[in-house]
């Protein structure tokens, strides 16, 4: 599946205020420089030890708010 990489830091600017909320990033376990993926429908996937764990997901034009923000396309 396709999907984009950032830091947890882009990923609190990315995030819109109906979406998982900057305040559920820490309980969530994501930092400011953790690594996070999301993949063309919005989920947000946090990197584990073990692996990839959803989280949350983002809402309506997320795509160019992603992609802006990163400056990167999806990636396999």
């Amino acid at each position: 599946m396709p999907f984009i990489e950032m830091t947890g830091a882009t990923l609190e600017r990315i995030i819109a205020d109906d979406e998982l909320h900057h305040d559920d990033l820490p309980s969530a376990g994501v930092e400011a420089t953790t690594i996070v993926r999301v993949n063309p429908q919005g989920d947000i996937e946090v990197r584990r030890r073990e692996g990839w764990d959803v989280i949350g997901g983002l809402l309506g034009e997320f795509e160019d708010r992603v992609k802006q923000e990163t400056g990167l396309d999806w990636a396999q």
